[in-house]
């Protein structure tokens, strides 16, 4: 039987509603049935297919069931499907009785051909254990009329050929049930009928447990046509599917026979055409150097030659890519006016006039030569000064492009020497990228957090950076991607760093370091006003007239709030101030804010910082220090804590070089007590505690030395600092007074807490005269080069008798 005559025999066949069982069954089925679990589905009388079970579960079954003459087995849904043995609990009450044929075992499993007879109901378990062993009955259907059951007939299979067109499997099974069957027994055609669905195992048992053939064809009908709806959705979408990727075949071809005629006809190019006169077309007007125009040649020779599926097609393709979008000799014009890069750095800074003054001179260098090159800038400063916006404002003053990265926590030399192209998505490092996005050849370059850069087993790239900011070498940088040497030497490169100690001296020697040391609060006063309150109001869309801000107001936030040495906290606390006045405004449209020293608080909060005046007292001296984030006052503290035993103890969580420090002191002074006017025997059976405070924060250095000293010899002498200054110098055993760093730090530092007087090593003059005249105005300094000067400074009056 053809496909063609499927329809024709379910359509015309002649329907006897009165057979509802084939008639090679046997009249006389067995009473006792053993049973085989299903789990998916239910199996109906109409059906003939393979069943697969568990050998390790179901193997005595098997057995006993080939020993019976009959072969015959009952086959019953379970109640929820389980990879364990079910009980009879977990078994529906009503199956199918069926004939095994061909058993076979493999692989765990047991495959037999199944031939469905007829529906059984359980009756009683004679075995409750496996094999599982049942007394059955097996019910018939109620006569019914005729009338009704052929017309429900006809309606099914008026269904089935709707269905049968939709999906090949569908003939199939209809073939396989006629090799059984006739189209008029009413009885098997419903039970097919719902076979041949994709219903769920619930609706299908259903079907199975409707004895009276009206009933269960009612429920078939159902089923039927939610399958034909299921059916239609599926074949529409299959169509659409089916239709796009025709239609996107026919574009393709269609779009190739175009693209054919237009190339015979010398109007159109190839892909590959169209990129190589794109690549050439880059390379107008550029000064590419020979060994980059040769490397660029060949590889546009080699590109033409490979077909675009090869997997060295788009390597190529990149690589040139990169190489033709290099900007070859092609360089900004500097603006070497002097008068005009004053102008921009006054204009966008405020204060910072050494470090004006030594920017200027650089670019006046650059104005006799006729541009800007052969240096490398190192702004050092604590964070928040403005060493990135220099950077920029240099830039601008120049009129070069600026790139802009952080080299803080890279490490990897690639990023700064790019991949080899043997890698997959290998690409050039930072400063080849940042050539291709300027555009220019000589660019601003900033690096910031040189002194965070890290190391890795990847490679080191402080030493990469090592040939970038050579000017001796970087005008034949090489690229690890790029293989071809490029020019840096007109790239103006500045960096970045919060200290100087974590840069590698290599590296450190090919850089010219600027000190920017932080602001004073005049200067924050200045700034606020000028730059940063404008820039926060304007971010929130206010007006000057709907938000003031009062001079008195913004000092308290710089005193109380914002001490630091840069002004990004001055920035931020602004910007607290912004956002609750916007509440404010929002909430009352007309109204108008104004901050001052009064309300600030409900803006800000507690202050952060407490107005501390400068301790006095026996053993008790002020020091100078100098951190990451600028300068700092030290107080220390020495106090005898009994006279049982000789001891010297030390807190304040002080780092090793500071706690020799110490050590020295005390043994300088111990040595030299009658000297200094104190009783010789003092510390011979003293307990001497020397204290630090802030324990919390980490301490070291040298420079605290002579602090240290004096605070020991106030208590030695029973007597107070007779001069109120503040002091930083290193001491050595024989009493000298050495020179220490961060001079300009330490200044404003005094100056930010109102101290007067400070004395500093002879050595560090030099350092003192280069200094701004608004840091050195108001602040009598003392050059020391002993520690004798220093006590006759600080101890002008006898000492006190105890």
């Amino acid at each position: 039987m053809d496909d063609n005559t499927v329809p024709e025999i379910v359509a015309n066949g002649a329907l006897d509603a009165t057979r509802n069982v084939p008639a090679r069954i046997s009249d006389s089925l067995p009473s006792k049935l053993l049973l085989l679990p299903l789990q998916a589905r239910p199996f109906f009388p109409a059906q003939t297919m393979p069943i697969v079970i568990n050998e390790e579960l179901w193997r005595e079954t098997i057995e006993r069931v080939g020993n019976t003459p009959h072969h015959l087995v009952g086959l019953i849904l379970t109640k929820k499907p389980s990879d364990e043995s079910p009980t009879p609990t977990d078994l529906h009450t009503i199956g199918t009785v069926v004939r095994m044929h061909q058993p076979m075992r493999g692989d765990g499993r047991i495959q037999f051909i199944a031939e469905g007879l007829q529906r059984f109901r359980i009756v009683n378990w004679i075995a409750s254990e496996r094999p599982f062993l049942a007394q059955v009955e097996y019910p018939s259907a109620p006569d019914e009329a005729k009338q009704k059951v052929r017309a429900y007939a006809q309606a099914i299979i008026g269904k089935l050929k709707e269905l049968l067109p939709l999906n090949p499997l569908y003939k199939e099974g209809l073939r396989a049930y006629l090799e059984r069957f006739t189209p008029d027994e009413a009885g098997p055609l419903a039970d097919f009928a719902a076979a041949l669905t994709s219903a769920t195992a619930k609706d299908l048992q259903d079907v199975l447990d409707a004895i009276p053939l009206l009933r269960r064809m009612e429920k078939v009908m159902l089923l039927v046509q939610h399958e034909i709806e299921i059916a239609g959705l599926q074949s529409e979408i299959r169509h659409k599917v089916e239709e796009r990727g025709s239609e996107k075949q026919r574009e393709f071809f269609l779009r190739e026979q175009l693209k054919e005629i237009q190339q015979q006809l010398g109007i159109s190019k190839d892909d590959k055409t169209i990129e190589l006169d794109k690549f050439r077309e880059r390379l107008v007007g550029l000064t590419v150097p020979a060994a980059a125009q040769t490397r660029i040649d060949d590889e546009m020779r080699k590109f033409s030659v490979l077909e675009s599926g090869s997997p060295e097609y788009g390597v190529t393709r990149n690589y040139l890519d990169t190489l033709t979008a290099l900007p070859w000799g092609n360089y900004s014009k500097d603006n070497v006016d002097i008068k005009h890069a004053r102008v921009v750095l006054d204009r966008e800074h405020e204060g910072l006039q050494d470090v004006k003054d030594r920017i200027i001179e650089f670019l006046g260098v650059g104005a006799i030569k006729g541009e800007v090159a052969g240096s490398i800038l190192l702004f050092v400063g604590p964070p928040g000064v403005g060493k990135t916006s220099v950077g920029r404002s240099i830039a601008n003053a120049l009129g070069r492009e600026l790139y802009r990265f952080s080299v803080g926590g890279m490490r990897d030399e690639a990023e700064i020497k790019g991949h080899r192209r043997t890698y997959i998505a290998a690409m050039p490092g930072k400063i080849i990228q940042a050539l291709r996005e300027t555009k220019r050849a000589n660019p601003v370059i900033v690096l910031d957090e040189i002194d965070k850069i890290g190391a890795s087993y990847q490679g080191d790239p402080a030493s990469a950076l090592l040939e970038v900011l050579d000017p001796e070498q970087n005008a034949n940088f090489l690229d690890h991607y790029l293989d071809v040497r490029f020019d840096l030497s007109r790239v103006l490169f500045i960096c970045t760093a919060n200290q100087l100690d974590t840069i590698p001296r290599a590296l450190l020697d090919r850089m010219e370091v600027v000190r920017l040391a932080g602001y004073l609060a005049e200067e924050k006063l200045a700034i606020a006003k000028r730059h940063l309150w404008p820039k926060q109001r304007e971010k929130a869309g206010l007006k000057a007239a709907q938000l003031t801000l009062t001079d008195s107001a913004v000092r308290k936030i710089v005193n109380d709030y914002a001490r630091e040495a840069g002004v990004r906290n001055l920035d931020k606390q602004l910007n607290r101030i912004v956002r609750k006045a916007v509440i404010k405004i929002i909430e009352a449209p007309r109204s108008k804010v104004k901050v001052t020293p009064e309300n600030l608080q409900t803006f800000l909060g507690n202050p952060v910082f407490r107005q501390e005046r400068q301790q006095h007292g026996i053993g008790v001296v002020t020091g100078l220090a100098w951190t990451a984030l600028g300068g700092a006052t030290l107080e220390v503290e020495s106090a005898r804590v009994h006279m049982k035993n000789r001891g010297f103890k030390l807190t304040g969580q002080l780092g090793d070089v500071m706690k020799e420090s110490a050590e020295i002191a005390y043994s300088y002074v111990a040595a030299n007590l009658a000297e200094y006017g104190a009783p010789p025997a003092f510390f011979d059976d003293a307990l001497v505690h020397l204290h630090v405070p802030e324990g919390a924060t980490p301490k070291d250095g040298p420079s605290a030395g002579i602090t240290m000293a004096t605070a020991l010899l106030s208590l030695a002498r029973n007597q107070a600092p007779t001069l109120q200054c503040a002091m930083t110098g290193e001491l050595t055993l024989t009493g000298r007074v050495l020179p220490v760093g961060g001079i300009r730090e330490k200044l404003i530092a005094a100056k930010r807490n109102g101290i007067k007087t400070v004395l500093l090593p002879g050595a560090t003059r030099g350092d003192f005269d280069e200094l701004p005249s608004h840091i050195k105005q108001g602040l009598t300094i003392h050059f020391v080069e002993h520690y004798r000067e220093v006590a006759a400074l600080v101890f002008a009056k006898p000492a006190r008798r105890r």
